[in-house]
């Protein structure tokens, strides 16, 4: 018997994004509480991670899949992938804007699930190669990145409500790469 939850991940749409601002949110939260200045914290979730700015995205063309969990299909993670806005992109790539999930559920299959839809997407849609920023400390997200493939490419600063962080630039290239069944 386990304790785990019965969980999904399915495409999210514009009808999903209260839910995507929610889950982002809190999830920044959970991630950054204590590590980033806690005023910066609630000024960027409110910008970032508005319902709105999510509806932006997806009107933009962007994609997104939450990951819930019963009962009810609870958001617990999501991810979103979009039009590179990272200076270091070149032709052919894609940027994984954000991928989080509660840390409840970090170490489970359900990050490297998220982590193979995002791909398979990317890969199916012809792209070469997959972006990403994060925190230049956040070692366990890094290492998570270098199972996954990613390597470092650059570094760039990340702007959390007016304050300046440090990030690295990985990528993980994509052109040789077939979708996985």
């Amino acid at each position: 018997m386990t304790d785990f939850p019965i969980w999904r991940i399915r495409p999210a749409t514009a009808d999903d994004a209260d839910a995507l601002s929610l889950v982002a949110s809190a999830t920044f939260l959970e991630n950054f509480a204590g590590l980033v200045d806690g005023g910066g914290i609630v000024a960027h979730c409110l910008k970032q991670h508005s319902a709105e700015n999510y509806r932006k995205y997806l009107g933009r063309g962007a994609k997104a899949w939450l990951a819930e969990v019963e009962p009810g299909h609870a958001p617990v993670g999501y991810a979103l992938i979009c039009d590179p806005e990272l200076e270091l992109a070149r032709e052919g790539d894609l940027e994984l804007k954000r991928i989080y999930l509660f840390s409840r559920f970090q170490g489970s299959m359900m990050a490297g699930t998220m982590m193979r839809i995002v791909r398979d997407a990317a890969v199916a849609a012809g792209w070469q190669r997959l972006l990403l920023g994060v925190k230049n400390d956040n070692h366990r997200a890094l290492a998570f990145y270098a199972k996954h493939g990613f390597a470092p490419i650059g570094t760039r600063t990340f702007d959390v409500g007016g304050k300046t962080y440090d990030d690295y630039v990985l990528a993980l290239e994509l052109a040789n790469a077939s979708p996985t069944n």
